[in-house]
């Protein structure tokens, strides 16, 4: 994987916050409503053990954030 891809719903506002500050940096990502695809649904709660937590942000390199905070996606983005 050599992108972002952010998993997530249209109803999540956590969701749209974190989508917000992704464009508002012209970070470039995938978005992914699990709503819409069991497959990813399925996914997030295997990385999330068992949890159906949104967003959940997984990065180039293999690393995940879920629900992450503003300032905390910002420095993983080293952003902050």
């Amino acid at each position: 994987m050599d992108h972002i891809t952010m998993y997530g719903t249209t109803w999540c506002p956590d969701c749209t916050r974190s989508k917000r500050l992704l464009d508002r940096h012209q970070v470039p990502y995938t978005w992914v409503n699990i709503d819409e695809d069991p497959t990813a649904a399925a996914l997030v709660m295997r990385l999330n053990q068992g949890r159906r937590i949104v967003p959940t942000i997984v990065f180039p390199d293999g690393s995940v954030l879920a629900e992450p905070s503003d300032p905390e996606l910002a420095r993983k983005l080293g952003l902050a």
